[in-house]
């Protein structure tokens, strides 16, 4: 039996990604053995599934659509910053994510979709954030930090969850390809007819 490996997510907008793209583009050329991820695979991950059955797929979409069916848009922004596991002995450097009071209930709703069908999800909790760079060794990422701190991106509406499939590369220089399975509006009752599409 073949498995995939898939994410629940919010994709930002061109105009956010851009936004910080800029920011953080003549700050990158630093010694610091920083490895960027790349804009256009910069994401929210509500729900990580290391190993989902490929017959349980359509189970976990439809999961996720009743899930958005049942929470309305909310607006974020990106802003601020930190680490994994911590400052000083960052393997992750993220920017953080601002406002958006349901994005824990939409987590755990993802989750939640994906024990159902057996996609067992993984755990720890919910930190909402865009992974930007990552480290081979732990170091003290103190600067950086201070860097997001100085940073607020524009406001964005988050009006849909995507299903990602994250590809892993061959080869060891290479980064995971992404593929967007299905993109699930939020449709909550609450949501005034101008904000829904």
């Amino acid at each position: 039996m073949s498995s995939m490996r898939l994410f629940v997510a919010l994709t930002p907008p061109e105009d956010v990604v851009e936004h910080l793209d800029a920011f953080l583009d003549p700050r990158r050329d630093t010694p610091a053995p920083l490895r960027w991820s790349p804009p256009e695979q910069w994401h929210v991950t509500l729900a990580f599934m290391p190993s989902v059955p490929d017959h349980v797929v359509d189970d976990l979409v439809a999961g996720l659509e009743v899930l958005a069916t049942h929470h309305s848009p909310d607006e974020i922004s990106v802003g601020g910053g930190g680490c994994f596991p911590d400052v000083t002995r960052a393997r992750v450097v993220w920017a953080g994510i601002r406002g958006g009071s349901s994005l824990a209930s939409l987590a755990r709703g993802a989750r939640s979709a994906a024990a159902n069908i057996g996609a067992a999800p993984e755990g720890g909790a919910f930190v909402p954030h865009l992974t930007l760079a990552r480290l081979g060794r732990p170091t003290d990422a103190t600067r950086w930090v201070r860097v997001l701190d100085a940073y607020a991106g524009p406001a964005w509406l988050v009006d849909e969850v995507a299903l990602v499939e994250s590809h892993l590369p061959r080869e060891k220089a290479h980064r995971p390809r992404h593929q967007v399975l299905a993109r699930l509006p939020l449709l909550g009752q609450e949501a005034s007819p101008a904000l829904r599409r």
